[in-house]
């Protein structure tokens, strides 16, 4: 009976282990899918906000057309993109991050184009939308930072050792993070001389 203890020790202590270091891998799965949910708030406040601006917008009937139909296809297409955050690929959440860019690239022209137009820009509903847009890009910003925060302990967890040992053999991936669009780490050229033809 005596010879027993050691290998059944030994064993619970392993079980124990095991069930420690699942529980603690599925801890921080957890919480980069809710830091990935946050991000994705942030984005449907976004979308929601560019609904109502266009719909302002669209109150100045001779606004260019062209203008308000790309900002609707790009909002459109960045929202047909869904995600899972434990098993995005690299090649996945720079298709969503491109969806993304485009959307605020049309949004931006919208803005611009705004400018040609002084009785839509003076409106309240126009002045705090722009505002709450503003505020918004700051959300989505703090937001995809904490998931990138979220990812890195994920990821640090489940390639340190012992805990590897148990992430490859219960399937916890990598998870990527968010990257910088291409060229955003060069300064952007501003050219204030507005005389150029």
């Amino acid at each position: 009976m005596r010879k027993w203890i050691i290998p059944v020790a030994i064993i619970a202590v392993l079980v124990l282990f095991a069930i420690s270091s699942y529980n603690g891998l599925v801890s921080v799965q957890a919480d980069a899918k809710t830091a990935w949910s946050k991000v994705e708030s942030s984005y449907q406040r976004r979308n929601d906000l560019i609904d109502n601006l266009v719909r302002t917008v669209k109150g100045s009937a001779d606004f260019e057309k062209s203008t308000l139909e790309a900002v609707i296809n790009a909002r459109a297409k960045a929202t047909s993109i869904t995600i899972d955050p434990t098993n995005v690929t690299p090649e996945q959440m720079a298709q969503f991050q491109q969806a993304k860019s485009a959307e605020m690239s049309s949004l931006s022209r919208l803005l611009v184009s705004v400018e040609q137009y002084p009785n839509l820009k003076t409106t309240d509903a126009f002045k705090e939308l722009q505002s709450q847009i503003e505020g918004t890009e700051n959300r989505i910003n703090v937001e995809r930072d904490r998931f990138n925060d979220a990812v890195n302990i994920y990821d640090k967890k489940i390639k340190s050792f012992p805990s590897v040992i148990f992430a490859k053999l219960f399937g916890f991936n990598e998870i990527a993070r968010f990257k910088s669009d291409a060229g955003a780490e060069k300064a952007p050229k501003v050219d204030f001389d507005f005389d150029k033809k």
